[in-house]
Parts: C-alpha cells; structure tokens; sequence
C-alpha cells in the first residue's frame, strides 16, 4: 500500500538522517523539500516575512508533486523532509496527494539543534537555527516526536511504530 509521510521539525533536528533512514526500512524513495528548494532558487528569505516565503514553498510542492504521484502510483511509500514552517505546504500536499499520509513533528530544544547544527559540515549558524526553531514550533501537526535524547535508531523505531 502506497503512502507518503512528512517529516518536519527545526535546523538540526535530524530530519533528513531520519528521513533517508526511514527510506530504507521501508523501501521508499526519499525527497528533501530543501534540496527542491536550493536547486530551484527557491530558498531566498524574505526579511519582511522572517524566511522563506511560503509561495516558495508552495512552488517547491508543486516541482515534486508529479514525481511523488508517480512513485505513489506505482505502490511506492515516498518519505518527504522539510522545515516546512508554513501549516499551508503540509495542506497544499494533502489537497493534492489524495494518498493516505502521516505527519511527524520532531522537537528538541533548541540548544540541542544549534549544537546539531554545528556539527554539520555545512552549518547554517546559531541565527538560522534559532530562527527556524521559531518558526517551525508556532504549530505542532501530525505525531510529535520528542528527539531530545534518542539517537537516530530510537527516532526512526518510534515513527515506524506510529505507522503499524
């Protein structure tokens, strides 16, 4: 049976290791709404708004919607990770993916995602992650996972045990 998950949480979190992860243990086919993003010239902040636009979100969504419906349609489960900061970038791919689906919010203070976040190879900095922390945690949707002190086996164990 073929369905899609969200993984959204803050910079640092975690969610594209447990995302690629979880697409592996399932056999699905992975995609990052940051890469989309990136590649599209799409990731510009917008001052005025404090990040990204959610017209460029909602563009992003629309550049992958034909291939997840493909891979959906082909009985694929497709793992999706974003910020996705906007409650309307979750609601345009429910509007538009009429596929069973689940949500999943990770959290984590935000102490413990700058620091993730420095670890990176390419750190995007204790602005970006405060910023993005705030953004992300205005709304909780979908199954809140607490990732505070689980590593990424123990996330990935929990969110597959949402989905029996």
């Amino acid at each position: 049976m073929s369905y899609y998950i969200i993984i959204r949480g803050p910079l640092g979190i975690g969610k594209s290791t447990v995302a690629r992860n979880l697409a592996k243990i399932l056999d699905g086919e992975y995609i990052s709404i940051d890469d989309v993003l990136a590649e599209n010239s799409l990731d510009q902040v917008d001052e005025n708004e404090g990040g990204i636009p959610v017209k460029n979100f909602i563009k992003g969504n629309e550049l992958v919607l034909p291939k997840i419906k493909d891979y959906l349609d082909t009985g694929k489960i497709v793992i999706i990770d974003g910020n996705f900061y906007h409650q309307e970038q979750i609601e345009h791919f429910a509007e538009h993916l009429k596929y069973s689906h689940h949500v999943f919010t990770l959290k984590a203070h935000l102490e413990v995602c700058i620091l993730r976040d420095k670890g990176r190879k390419n750190s995007y900095g204790q602005d970006a992650a405060t910023a993005v922390h705030g953004m992300v945690n205005k709304f909780d949707y979908g199954t809140v996972v607490d990732t505070e002190n689980k590593d990424v086996e123990q996330t990935v164990k929990e969110i597959v045990g949402h989905l029996c």
